[in-house]
C-alpha cells in the first residue's frame, strides 16, 4: 500500500469520525434547564462547599433539578436566597448567620513554649511534630493555614493567633476544616454573645502550666447561668447559644477571662 493510499484512508475515517460526532452531538443533545445558570449567577461563587455540594454549579444544578433548599448559601446569606427564590418562583425562608470563632487567646508570653518550631510555616505540618511548639496542643499554632484556606480575607495572624473579621467571615468553614487543633468552630445566632476562646480540654492543674488564659473547668460559669446555656464538657465551657440571652453573667465570673464578650 503506497503512503497516498494510507494518508486517503486516515483521512476518510477521520472524516466518518467527525460526522457521527456532529450527528450524535445533534440527536442525543439535552437541553439544560436555563433557570441553572440563572440561580448559579445568583450565587457568590465562593465554591466554598459549606451548602453540601461540591460547588456553586453543582447547588444551582440541584435546586433546579432535585428541589434542594434555596437558602443554603451561608456566603450568599439572604440576598442570595431571596435571589434564588425569585428565579425558582418559591419562597426564600430564613437564612441563618453563620461565623467562625477561633477558640484560643495563646499568644507569645501567654501560652508556654515547649520548643521554637523551625519547619514548614504551616500548622499541619508544625502539628504532626509533638503538636507543634506550643505547650498547649490544643490552641492556635499561628502559621496561618486558616488565612490561606478563607476566600473572603476573613482571617488574619496577629500577635500569633488567628482572628475573625466579622463583618467579612460568611461562616464558609473553609477555615475550620484546615485547622489541625479543631481550634476554629462555625456557630449561628453569636452576636452580641459571650465566646469561649479556649478548646484546652486538659484537667486545670494542668491547663494553668500551659497557658495563662486556659479554661480550668472551675464551673463558675456554669453555676451562673441564669438560661443554663453554659455547660463544662470535659474540663471545658461550651455555650448553647440557643439558649444564651447574651447577659454576660458568665463573662463576669470567669476567673481566667477565658468567656469574652464579643
Amino acid at each position: 500500500m503506497s503512503i497516498a493510499m494510507a494518508i486517503a484512508i486516515v483521512t476518510v475515517v477521520g472524516l466518518l469520525g467527525a460526522i457521527i460526532l456532529v450527528l450524535a452531538a445533534k440527536f442525543m443533545h439535552v437541553e439544560e434547564d436555563p433557570r441553572i445558570g440563572q440561580v448559579n449567577g445568583c450565587l457568590p461563587g465562593a465554591n466554598c462547599g459549606a451548602c453540601g455540594y461540591a460547588g456553586c454549579a453543582d447547588y444551582a444544578k440541584a435546586i433546579v433539578e432535585a428541589g434542594a433548599p434555596v437558602n443554603k448559601c451561608v456566603p450568599g446569606g439572604a440576598k442570595a436566597a431571596e435571589d434564588v427564590a425569585a428565579v425558582m418562583g418559591v419562597e426564600a425562608g430564613a437564612t441563618a448567620v453563620v461565623k467562625a470563632i477561633v477558640g484560643c487567646q495563646g499568644r507569645p508570653g501567654v501560652c508556654t513554649q515547649k520548643f521554637d518550631y523551625k519547619g514548614v510555616s504551616s500548622c499541619a505540618a508544625a502539628a504532626s511534630l509533638f503538636g507543634g511548639g506550643k505547650a498547649c496542643v490544643h490552641g492556635c499554632l499561628g502559621l496561618g493555614d486558616c488565612v490561606k484556606a478563607c476566600p473572603f480575607d476573613a482571617m488574619h495572624i496577629v500577635d500569633g493567633v488567628a482572628c475573625v473579621n466579622v463583618a467579612k467571615c460568611t461562616g464558609c468553614g473553609a477555615c475550620a476544616a484546615v485547622c489541625p487543633h479543631g481550634v476554629i468552630e462555625i456557630h449561628g445566632n453569636t452576636e452580641n454573645k459571650p465566646k469561649v476562646l479556649c478548646n484546652n480540654t486538659e484537667k486545670g492543674a494542668l491547663v494553668m502550666k500551659e497557658c495563662q488564659t486556659g479554661c480550668i473547668g472551675c464551673m463558675k460559669c456554669q453555676k451562673t447561668c441564669p438560661s443554663e446555656a453554659i455547660k463544662v464538657t470535659n474540663n471545658l465551657a461550651r455555650i448553647d447559644y440557643d439558649k444564651c440571652t447574651g447577659c454576660g453573667a458568665c463573662v463576669e465570673v470567669c476567673p481566667k477571662h477565658v468567656i469574652v464578650k464579643a
